[in-house]
């Protein structure tokens, strides 16, 4: 036997000088690689420090599962519950999980993009150091980002995300949203739809421009496809006006004449605009035939933001009256559409807002983030109607920092 048989055979590498390289590496790559090569991509870079078995966890429309995206070098599987799984954890809290197994650890890490969550990477680790946890958390940066640009001119992920059939309504719908969730030191906001698969009518928007955060929730008139044309031309009537730089009550003015002028005066948008100074906590609002805002603080509903009302947008309203109200730190703000208190429990009885409110408050004070809360939200109140719902419904969560 040669004399150097006694040397180890190396171990991965993970120093700062080779994760560095390799995540240049793989960002050099990244600007013309096309979508269908991201999986094996990864899947070099997670062996090349000694990782296995990756997977990439996309969160479906539903916001019930983890789906994995399929792709050579990738693990398929089922989709993973985000309720109650060390995936799941990772999802809601946005931290790493690390599971320790007989042949070394799985880690889970967050795909973060912006505040939003595209959904987690999974992989396994021999061991684990601080020199990895900090590599595999700039790799997860640097996927998500992937994964979120890639997006734009494939299908793939979209499809990998759906559990259920979609309507062409709710095709319509989810293309004209935002991220479901944004978060900075200043502000972070999270919304949600429901059904996911089958919306038409409701939406939101939001802007944050410097230190303003604009934001908007509206519900057309009718179903299928009719409400979603009509909220597509109120949604970029609304970005139209809010990129011009004009007040509040302009805005709603040149969304009322958009929506008269293409559906005529029998059809009507409600909706909800918001501004809020970042810096201040001074919110200012305008309510077209919304319910009233609910204000969260220390995680218990204080009030109904109520405040004088104009008519649907469509209807030819008068000069709103625009509400204000100053926040203090840590202060949410709830909005919802009718559809969520409308619906009738399974005896019959309408919802209503002081159950919203109770259910709130508990979830409030069992889940952490606006993320999280809206999920969590919105899931339990679709239970507590009957595990369905007869029109959108729409929640919209603001969390001044």
């Amino acid at each position: 036997m040669g004399g150097e048989q006694w040397l180890a055979e190396p171990g991965p590498d993970r120093s700062e000088g080779h994760g560095e390289r390799l995540l240049g590496a793989l960002l050099d790559q990244a600007h013309e690689i096309p979508p269908h090569l991201i999986a094996p991509l990864v899947a070099d870079v997670v062996s090349r420090c000694g990782g296995r078995d990756p997977a990439l966890l996309l969160q479906d429309y539903g916001q019930l599962a983890l789906v994995p995206l399929p792709g050579h070098g990738l693990v398929a599987g089922e989709p993973v519950p985000i309720d109650g799984t060390p995936a799941g954890a990772a999802f809601l809290r946005g931290v790493p999980v690390e599971v320790p197994q007989a042949d070394g650890v799985r880690v889970y890490l967050p795909l973060l993009d912006g505040g939003d969550e595209v959904g987690v990477m999974a992989l396994t680790m021999g061991d684990m150091d601080d020199d990895g946890r900090r590599w595999l958390r700039r790799v997860a940066a640097l996927v998500a980002d992937l994964l979120v640009t890639k997006s734009a001119y494939t299908d793939r992920v979209f499809q990998a995300r759906r559990l259920e059939p979609m309507s062409v309504a709710a095709e319509i719908q989810w293309s004209l949203l935002p991220p479901l969730s944004m978060a900075v030191p200043q502000v972070a906001v999270a919304g949600i739809l429901e059904p996911a698969y089958q919306v038409a009518g409701d939406s939101f928007d939001y802007a944050l421009n410097d230190g303003l955060l604009h934001v908007v929730t509206i519900d057309a008139m009718g179903h299928g496809l009719d409400a979603a044309t009509m909220a597509t031309v109120a949604i970029g009537a609304y970005r139209h006006a809010r990129r011009a730089d004009i007040g509040l009550a302009e805005i709603y003015a040149f969304m009322d004449r958009a929506v008269a002028e293409q559906f005529g005066p029998d059809h009507f948008v409600t909706a909800q605009m918001m501004r809020l100074d970042t810096g201040t906590g001074r919110l200012q609002w305008v309510n077209a035939g919304h319910p009233a805002p609910l204000l969260i603080r220390d995680h218990v509903v204080v009030e109904r933001l109520a405040s004088e009302t104009t008519l649907p947008v469509g209807f030819g309203g008068e000069e709103p009256v625009i509400s204000e109200r100053v926040l203090r730190h840590g202060d949410r703000v709830l909005c919802f559409t009718d559809g969520l208190v409308e619906e009738r429990e399974p005896g019959g009885e309408q919802f209503g807002e002081d159950q919203l409110i109770e259910w709130v408050n508990r979830v409030e004070r069992s889940h952490p983030g606006v993320r999280a809360v809206v999920r969590a939200l919105s899931h339990v109140l679709k239970e507590k109607r009957g595990g369905h719902t007869s029109d959108d419904a729409t929640l919209f969560l603001i969390e001044w920092r």
